[in-house]
């Protein structure tokens, strides 16, 4: 037997996990009661934002290596892919950046960037370990 209580659940029995994806378990009848997990969406990250210049610097620099018109709104929220960037023109904006910041970034790292913040808390992180290396 199960209850659920809030955002508790209880069982009197053992529970049987059979995947990641679903559980069952046995109540004191012969019915068996089996229920799917769903991956829960992130809802918030808490993170350290990036430094106005820096996503003032990206925004221009995106600007830039896409062509985008005069009046085309970049801020922080803006996606690659949104602003007509395919993957290609993604690596000629990190080789920008890599450029104007004097950094390097790994390829690994280089994936994970889909929006403009996304790159500037990255370059910004690089930025202080490189800052704590000369000290």
């Amino acid at each position: 037997m199960a209850s659920l209580t809030g955002s508790a659940l209880s069982f009197a029995r053992p529970v049987k996990a059979i995947s990641i994806k679903s559980a069952s378990f046995s109540g004191l009848r012969k019915d068996n009661v089996a229920f799917r997990l769903q991956p829960v969406p992130q809802r918030f990250a808490v993170c350290c934002p990036a430094k106005k210049e820096t996503v003032d610097e990206v925004c221009k620099i995106v600007k830039k290596q896409l062509a985008l018109a005069d009046g085309t709104e970049v801020c922080g929220s803006s996606k690659f892919q949104e602003l007509g960037a395919d993957s290609l023109d993604t690596v000629e904006i990190v080789m920008g950046l890599e450029e104007a910041f004097k950094i390097t970034v790994e390829e690994s790292s280089a994936q994970s960037i889909a929006t403009v913040e996304d790159a500037a808390n990255l370059i910004d992180e690089l930025v202080a370990a490189e800052a704590a290396k000369a000290k």
